[in-house]
């Protein structure tokens, strides 16, 4: 068998890192970032070090009670999602196994495949189904070979919302050749606005799931993720990952104890964000004829198709001459995209829709 060229490195993550710092920084998917008032957290919340091996007992049993999960589920890796996602995978795929992923994509979760040399087949989410997850559309590729399939939920980059039933129905389906179900829910947090947690997560099942406080809280700093897998498989991410992070630092852990205590006012925070920059991307983008676009109700960023051009050359031109950057739709398989996000500042958030706004209705005279 010929392997995938190994992949080495993520290019989104470069270009996230270094090529995002507009004065109107619409690229960033999550929440505007916390600070420690805002938790709230006092010098007796916090130690250096403590009894943290594999898993911190309380923060493990914070998330299962939770999620209403046995304990034994519950993975903590620290490193974010990101690593959750980089864990998970590498717990369940070798060199060679088929995988199948939506299109569009989060191309960090294709560029951790692909460091894995994974044989990946993609599957499509469709604009003019509003990106819904269509169970047909994923289990008309499944084979006798397929061992994951990989989702996102909300989705990255549209923010649609996928129901339990569906991500269930295509783990029931993918149980028949043998497969497991990813399951990304970072952004499933926005939807707990009366504060009970929900997941596709079930712990007899073939579902594994991945999130953190990162995205709908602001609290990156954290690096607070977590993996719901079945008790056996939980136990072998927790093994695997001494090869890579052995432990997380423990005043992580502590801090984010008292996130947890204090989710509600957070969201509270998140949802006032989002709310007032939601309101004002479709006043100021939503009916734009430059734009082809389902702007929904939840999540922290808008994926429109440009009606000309391209998301790259817009990108370049609007970050140079208006000072906003927003994330060209190549690194999600769409050039013709690009995705803009809603979690930021107010101010600045809609200073950053009006000069795109300006720097699209340029192109849209031209044509």
């Amino acid at each position: 068998m010929i392997l995938p060229v190994r992949t080495m490195q993520s290019s989104y993550m470069n270009f996230a890192k270094l090529g995002t710092a507009a004065k109107y920084n619409l690229a960033s998917s999550g929440v505007a970032d916390c600070v420690l008032a805002d938790i709230g957290v006092t010098m007796d919340d916090l130690a250096l070090h403590g009894p943290s091996t594999y898993g911190y007992g309380p923060l493990m049993s914070t998330i299962a009670s939770r999620f209403d999960v046995p304990e034994a589920c519950v993975v903590t890796p620290g490193g974010g999602c990101s690593f959750a996602n980089h864990l998970a995978v590498s717990t369940m795929v070798t060199a060679g196994d088929e995988v199948l992923i939506e299109d569009p994509t989060y191309e960090l979760l294709t560029s951790a495949l692909g460091y894995f040399q994974a044989s990946v087949t993609l599957f499509a989410r469709r604009p003019e189904d509003d990106w819904r997850l269509d169970a047909g559309a994923v289990t008309e590729h499944l084979t006798p070979a397929t061992r994951l399939v990989v989702l996102t939920n909300l989705h990255n980059p549209s923010s649609a919302l996928a129901d339990i039933a569906t991500v269930r129905a295509i783990a029931a389906e993918a149980a028949k050749v043998g497969a497991l179900v990813l399951v990304d829910e970072v952004y499933l947090e926005l939807m707990f606005r009366e504060g009970a947690a929900h997941t596709a997560f079930i712990p007899e099942g073939n579902i594994v799931v991945t999130s953190s406080l990162t995205k709908a809280y602001g609290l990156s700093g954290l690096r607070c993720g977590w993996i719901l897998a079945p008790p056996a498989l939980a136990e072998r991410m927790r093994r695997l990952n001494d090869l890579f992070g052995v432990a997380p630092p423990h005043i992580a852990e502590r801090l984010a104890m008292v996130a947890l205590a204090r989710l509600e006012a957070l969201r509270d925070r998140a949802n006032g964000l989002l709310d007032a920059n939601r309101a004002a991307y479709r006043e100021i983008l939503g009916e734009h004829p430059a734009l082809d676009q389902v702007v929904f109700d939840q999540g922290t960023t808008v994926f429109p198709r440009l009606r000309a051009g391209d998301g790259d050359s817009l990108f370049n031109r609007v970050t140079e001459r208006f000072e906003t950057s927003v994330v060209p739709g190549r690194f999600f398989g769409r050039p013709d995209h690009i995705r803009v996000g809603l979690g930021a500042d107010t101010t600045m958030t809609r200073a950053g829709l009006e000069r795109l706004a300006a720097a699209l209705a340029e192109d849209w005279r031209r044509t």
